[in-house]
Parts: C-alpha cells; sequence; structure tokens
C-alpha cells in the first residue's frame, strides 16, 4: 500500500527553498535552477535538460545543476522502467554524490541533496528487484537526513522528509525485515511521522515554503495508506496547489486518490482531460489508469487503454495485469474464447515485482475462470459504485455458487458492502465467517477480512480487539496480495500501540 506514497516522496524530493551561497562551489536555489526544478516535476524533462545546461554556463560553480541533472534521470529510469538505461544513467550516482560533497557543509543542502540522490536511486532499484543495495541506500540517506536534523533543527525540507521515512518504517512487511534488520537504520511511527509533517504544513501556512504543495501530497497519502483515513486524504489533496490539467504529474497524484477513495468517475475526468504532447516525457502508466477506471466502471470501451498502454509501454510493471484485465473485460462479455486466449500472456509476458501481476500470474496458472457476477461487484465495489454492486450480490445467494471458492467470495464482498455502510455488526459476522472458512486457502479473502476487522474495531475504539485482528491478518498467509495486506494490518498496530 505504501507504493504510491514512496513514488509520490520520491518525486517530489528536494523542492527549492532557501539555500546558502558564498562558497565555490556552492548550493543555490536561484530562479534558473528553480525554474528547471518546476519543469522537471513537470514531466518537461527536455525543456528542464536545456534550463540546467543553461544553468551551467551562468552559474557553473552552482551544485544544483548536477543535483538537477540526477533527478531527471531518476524520472526517466523510474517511468521507463528500462534495465539497460538503469545501468547506464547509475553510474553517475557516486560522482555526483562527490560533487555535493565539495560544497559548502555549513549549508542545510550539503548533506540534504546526497542523502536524496540516494533515495531516489533506492526508488530505482526497486524497480529491478536490487533490494539489498536498495535498503543499503535508504541506510545511508537516513543517517544524513538524522545528521542534518541535528545541526539544523529548524530546517524544514529535512523535517519533511524524515517525516515521511518515519511514518513508513513502522510498517515494513516482514518478509523485508532481514534488510532492515541488517542493513537500514530506520526506526519511528505513523503517529511521529504524521505529527512531523503536521509541523512543516503548518509552518507552510504562515511562512513563504515553496514546498506547500508537495507537502499536501505527502501528507494526503500518509491519512489514505497509513492512517486509513479516505476522507481526510481527499480533502487535504483538494486543497493542495496541485493541477492536474498542467502536469502529468499533478493528475496522476489526483487521480490516484480518487479512485482510492470512491470517486472513480472523477478520476476517469482527469485522466480524459489529463495533458500531453511532446513537451511532456511519455507516462504511460495513465493509460493503464484510465483502462482500470473505465473497466470499474463497467465501460465497454476500457481495454482500448489497456492495449495502448501494452502498446506503448517497454517497461517492466502491471504487464500482466493488463492482459488480465483485457480478458476480464472479454469475460464480461461473455467472449470466454477471448478470455482464454488474452490470459496466458499472464504467463510469459512480464514480471511479478508488483503484487498486482502476481496475482494475475496466478490465475492465469490456476485455470480457474473468475465468475462473471462476482468479478462485477468486485469492480463496481473498488470504482465506489457500492449501491450497483450491493444490488447485483442480493440478487444472489450463497448457495447459488456451487464452487467453494465463490461462496468465500460472496461471504466476503457482502461484507465489504456492509462495511461501507457501517453496518458493522453484519460486516463483522461476514468477515468471521469468510476468515473461518477461508484462512486455510491460498485466497486473499480472508486476510483481507481480518484486516477490515481490525479496521472497524479501531474506528469504534475497540483496541484489543483491532489488534487481535490486525494480528490474525498477519497469522494468515494468502497467495495473493500477502505483502500488502501484511503491511496494511502493521500499519494498524503502529498507529494503536505508538
Amino acid at each position: 500500500m505504501c507504493r504510491y506514497l514512496l513514488i509520490a516522496f520520491l518525486f517530489f524530493l528536494s523542492l527549492p527553498g532557501t539555500a546558502t551561497a558564498g562558497s565555490t562551489p556552492y548550493f543555490r536555489w536561484s530562479p534558473l535552477a528553480r525554474n528547471a526544478y518546476e519543469m522537471a516535476t513537470e514531466l518537461r524533462l527536455i525543456q528542464a535538460s536545456n534550463l540546467i545546461d543553461q544553468l551551467h554556463q551562468e552559474e557553473p560553480d552552482n551544485l544544483l545543476a548536477e543535483y538537477l541533472e540526477n533527478y531527471i534521470d531518476f524520472f526517466k529510469v523510474y517511468i521507463n522502467e528500462d534495465k539497460a538505461e538503469f545501468d547506464r544513467l547509475e553510474a553517475n550516482k557516486d560522482a555526483r554524490i562527490d560533487l555535493m560533497e565539495t560544497g559548502n557543509p555549513d549549508s542545510p543542502w550539503y548533506l540534504y541533496t546526497q542523502a536524496n540522490i540516494r533515495l531516489q536511486w533506492a526508488l530505482a532499484r526497486l524497480k529491478f528487484e536490487e533490494y539489498a543495495t536498495a535498503f543499503f541506500e535508504v541506510n545511508k540517506a537516513m543517517k544524513l537526513l538524522k545528521r542534518n536534523q541535528e545541526r539544523f533543527p529548524y530546517f524544514m525540507p529535512n523535517k519533511k522528509d524524515l517525516g515521511i521515512l518515519h511514518a513508513m518504517s513502522g510498517t515494513i512487511p516482514d518478509g523485508y525485515k532481514w534488510a532492515v534488520e541488517w542493513l537500514s537504520s530506520m526506526e519511528g511511527s505513523i503517529r511521529q511521522g504524521q505529527q512531523e509533517l503536521e509541523e512543516v504544513i503548518e509552518y507552510a501556512r504562515y511562512n513563504d515554503f515553496i514546498f506547500e504543495k508537495e507537502i499536501y501530497v505527502f501528507y494526503s497519502y500518509l491519512m489514505l495508506h497509513l492512517n486509513q483515513n479516505e476522507e481526510a486524504a481527499w480533502k487535504v489533496i483538494n486543497e493542495s496547489k496541485l493541477d492536474p490539467q498542467k502536469d502529468p504529474m499533478a493528475c496522476f497524484i489526483v487521480a490516484n486518490i480518487a479512485m482510492r477513495t470512491g470517486r472513480n468517475s472523477e478520476a476517469i475526468e482527469l485522466l480524459e482531460q489529463r495533458p500531453g504532447g511532446r513537451a511532456f516525457h511519455p507516462f504511460h502508466y495513465l493509460d493503464y489508469m484510465l483502462g482500470l477506471a473505465k473497466l470499474r466502471r463497467l465501460d465497454s470501451d476500457a481495454d482500448i487503454y489497456f492495449q495502448r498502454f501494452l502498446d506503448r509501454f517497454t517497461g517492466r510493471n502491471f504487464i500482466k495485469d493488463a492482459y488480465q484485465k483485457i480478458a476480464w473485460q472479454a469475460l464480461l462479455e461473455n467472449d470466454l474464447y477471448k478470455y482464454n486466449a488474452t490470459i496466458q500472456n499472464c504467463l510469459s509476458k512480464g514480471y511479478t515485482i508488483v503484487g498486482s501481476d502476481a496475482s494475475a500470474l496466478e490465475e492465469a496458472e490456476s485455470g480457474t475462470i473468475p465468475q462473471k457476477d462476482l468479478l462485477k461487484a468486485r469492480l463496481l465495489f473498488d470504482g465506489g459504485y457500492h449501491q450497483k454492486a450491493e444490488k447485483l450480490l442480493k440478487q444472489k445467494s450463497r448457495q447459488s455458487f456451487s464452487e467453494r471458492v465463490h461462496q468465500i467470495e460472496y461471504t466476503y464482498r457482502l461484507g465489504r458492502i456492509y462495511q461501507v455502510q457501517q453496518n458493522f455488526p453484519e460486516a463483522l459476522k461476514l468477515y468471521r465467517k469468510t476468515i473461518d472458512e477461508g484462512r486455510d486457502h491460498p485466497w486473499y479473502f480472508a486476510c483481507r477480512a481480518a484486516l477490515e476487522s481490525g479496521i472497524i474495531y479501531e474506528k469504534t475504539g475497540n483496541k484489543e480487539a483491532a489488534i487481535e485482528s490486525f494480528n490474525e491478518c498477519l497469522n494468515i498467509k494468502p497467495d495473493e496480495h500477502r505483502t500488502a495486506l501484511h503491511q496494511a494490518a502493521k500499519a494498524g498496530i503502529n498507529r494503536l500501540e505508538k
């Protein structure tokens, strides 16, 4: 669940602020440097590169020129997911860090830029499953940020970054604990990170703080993914100054939060009106998002956008997932031949780095075809069309399904409907039935039911029952979505215990 939080965090690291000069070389966010950074964060990478070239000529001792070049490299690698490009551009990392070390050590940007270069490449490494090296980079970055915080306790950019890392550190899934214990100095809690981000937001309200827009992004993702507070997340992002019609990155962030807070039709409108053209670096994932949003509304043209994504994107992630979604649409249209032909692509194409790709592969390997009515209810529910999903489920009964997996799924999905209706007693009853019947099966329904039970108990003030449910979630180990579900459960325990 923290995937989007990490993306937003590292896409907006190191925004301009006050700077110190007076030494050679130096760090200075001059108007030219600010303009280059603004172009980079809007994915106007060619224009940003031209401005950086100008910065090299007009301010040859300003180290932010090299720093911004690293930022552009990061965007290319993270969005394109090209291993050869990653290998070529990553070779510049150490040289750039060495250059940052020639700057003025009395500047708060001295350690900050070094840390952020490492964090950017740590995230890039995750795209290519270089987990050990990524944790090693995060470990070094965290130590640099802590040292910087000790020297400059009122340097708000540093507090912003530490707030995100502190909030995330208590939610790392058990499958990655080996790396954290071996390499990382990360520690903290969701509450600690939330307090730090709130301090920065409060500062931004009364000061000319260039980070204002970005701090709202980070805080909204924290509320959404770690605090399970969808409405707060949507409110926060709408208070920001993000303009989805101005740049693709803003469109990605706002549309993503809209899709995750039951505002699917709004997300479709945003994605259909997103900016495009040669001025922007290609961001094909937005086509995938639009296809997904349309599929959740059961639009007949969803497959067009998944296919466009597959035709244009040459990276690694969401390939299997996109083929699965095209197969699902064929199934909904009663085209079983196309479903079978399309789902087979999940066996040979793409990777299984992200959970949805792994889930698509499992469906293809299992040979089990989703039950059409349950699939419709799932898609409608995920899109926030809860009444339509309920109506569809109520037309059926548990006994109308012959397969055990479908009976458990029906119970789980009806529980989800009751939960959003705040009929918590009925939801908990159905979740308990789902857990008892599904805990020993590979499906994710029991694990998710335990997680949602914990969320209900937390919301209603039953702390002990909430922690018990979150721990029950951690003890259920499905083949599907295990990492994300366990991460959410750990976040719940973190919220309640700390």
